[in-house]
């Protein structure tokens, strides 16, 4: 019977150690969820620290602060933000359209990744048209805001935003916001718009599957997008398209 008894508080012991073990795995996962939850939210959208880079509007047009920036980062080329909404960072272009998935402005590993220009695009904007990437990050993270201009209201209501080079600074006017394909060709390969024509080709194109337009004088003025993922379709995206107005006499 003694045998019996060592064998039962042994066998007690062992489940104790088990149980406790388990319980000790299931709050190290739940705390490393709840840290990664954290620096996913963090990451998609510009701390402070980050924010002291932001340009202001100027009277000539300069950017003092975005070359600061690009003294940290050489791949920075601008500052996007869209007016009264979390789109509000700077924007780098990698040597493909790969390597800022992953990694912040300070080329540390981020899993919120980096906005960034397509690696087709020439970095002064000066193309008939220029395609930016975000991830779609959870209350807005990112460019988790395009998903809200799929609404009425909200595409009414916002309209504009700016664009900050190092020399220069262009007004945003958006004027549709779009479904694609991710591998959609005409949308997503910059090099395919390199006229007047083949713009106005995209601009029809993207109409095919608009969601929200408004009527704009687009004249000759260069356009760009602005492009996340789609939550409901694996190869969704939902991209808005704008116009870029120069400010202060620039061309």
């Amino acid at each position: 019977m003694q045998i019996l008894a060592n064998i039962s508080r042994i066998g007690e012991k062992i489940l104790d150690r088990i149980v406790a073990t388990i319980l000790i795995l299931v709050m190290l996962f739940a705390g490393y969820s709840l840290w990664n939850s954290y620096m996913l939210f963090r990451g998609g959208f510009a701390g402070d620290e980050l924010l002291k880079f932001k340009p202001q509007i100027s009277e000539n047009g300069e950017n003092p602060t975005l070359w600061d920036l690009m003294k940290i980062n050489e791949d920075v080329v601008a500052w996007v933000t869209i007016d009264d909404t979390n789109i509000d960072h700077p924007v780098v272009q990698g040597e493909d359209n790969m390597e800022y998935i992953n990694k912040d402005v300070y080329k540390k590993f981020a899993l919120s990744g980096s906005i960034f220009l397509d690696y087709r695009n020439n970095r002064d904007f000066t193309d008939p048209y220029s395609l930016l990437y975000g991830h779609h990050m959870e209350r807005g993270g990112m460019f988790g805001d395009v998903a809200l201009f799929e609404d009425k209201k909200y595409f009414d209501k916002h309209k504009y935003g700016t664009l900050f080079l190092p020399d220069k600074t262009y007004r945003i006017e958006i004027f549709m916001v779009s479904k694609i394909d991710a591998y959609d060709q005409i949308i997503f390969n910059p090099k395919t718009t390199q006229s007047l024509v083949q713009r106005q080709n995209l601009i029809d194109h993207a109409r095919k599957n608009k969601l929200q337009e408004r009527d704009i004088d687009i004249r000759e003025d260069k356009i760009i997008a602005l492009s996340t993922c789609e939550k409901a379709t694996t190869n969704g995206r939902t991209i808005i398209l704008g116009v870029l107005r120069p400010m202060n006499g620039d061309n």
